[in-house]
């Protein structure tokens, strides 16, 4: 249901004549920094595509367990781009739980990065009441603009640009990052990022394709990307599975590999995470992978 007695005041900035993709995923994820605009968009959806809810929780339990197993390979710092609301799971909590179970002092620093300014308030917010300053913040940023994007996570003086640093890119490319021209240029800031990270960090992808999906979710896939494209503040960019295991060029992909969301890495699902089950991983529709720079 989408009524509440009181929505919160949104923001200052913040568009509430059409739903926003980073307010509707806080919707589907069960959270609540999402306005009545957002959850009569998403319950549309919804009833179109049922399986979206299980499909975006799949996606965030991912977004844990690469931040688990980075972790225990050894990353201390994070730039989370994309970030979106703050919810339950959120990548500094991860890598310090992960710590913390190792017997370590958590020490791991994270950046969070978003263009959408409830997802900033938020996670702001967050920081403020339960964060530590000395290794958590949040910066108000644009992928489009991979150097002054990397400028500003450096000038936290959380991350040391000499280190290895994982770059996550969880659930971010698939929604359309246009030019002035309106040409999607998401590749090519990946590609810059690429270039800017120092060795050894990793690059973590997840994003939608409609290939090698079942026929039923290839169709609610075409549909949805159609609602969106009407209706919501970004358009959605269906990409095949070879044209996103492209986006890690020459990184080598550590494994699994290129897997559905479900199949990477499973073991690394924490003890509370919410149960997800499809009847085949490719339900999930969401292609994932992690490469580390040589």
């Amino acid at each position: 249901m989408s009524e509440r007695k009181s929505d919160p005041v949104p923001p200052e900035g913040v568009d509430l004549n059409r739903p926003s993709v980073a307010r509707v995923y806080d919707y589907y994820l069960g959270g609540t920094a999402n306005w009545a605009v957002d959850r009569d968009f998403g319950d549309r959806v919804l009833a179109k595509f049922p399986l979206l809810r299980n499909i975006a929780l799949a996606n965030r339990q991912l977004l844990n367990r690469v931040v688990r197993h980075l972790t225990k390979r050894g990353v201390r710092q994070f730039l989370d781009i994309g970030a979106g609301v703050p919810t339950a799971g959120n990548t500094h909590q991860v890598a310090d739980e992960a710590q913390r179970e190792a017997g370590a002092t958590p020490d791991v620093r994270v950046v969070y990065v978003d263009n959408d300014p409830v997802a900033v308030a938020h996670a702001n917010m967050l920081l403020n009441q339960e964060g530590d300053a000395s290794r958590q913040t949040v910066v108000a940023g644009d992928l489009r603009n991979p150097d002054e994007l990397w400028r500003q996570a450096i000038d936290t003086q959380l991350l040391d640009p000499n280190e290895p640093v994982a770059l996550l890119l969880i659930a971010v490319l698939h929604v359309h990052q246009p030019d002035r021209y309106g040409n999607d240029i998401g590749p090519e800031s990946v590609a810059r990022f690429r270039d800017l990270l120092p060795r050894g960090s990793y690059l973590a992808i997840s994003h939608v394709t409609d290939e090698g999906v079942p026929e039923a979710s290839s169709k609610n896939l075409a549909e949805l990307k159609r609602m969106y494209d009407e209706s919501s503040s970004s358009n959605v960019i269906l990409r095949t599975r070879e044209q996103i295991s492209t986006l890690l060029d020459d990184f080598e992909v550590i494994d699994p590999g290129w897997v559905w969301t479900p199949d990477w890495h499973p073991e690394e699902t924490g003890p509370t995470a919410r149960p997800v089950s499809f009847d085949s991983s490719n339900e999930a529709v969401v292609w994932a992978g992690v490469g580390q720079k040589p």
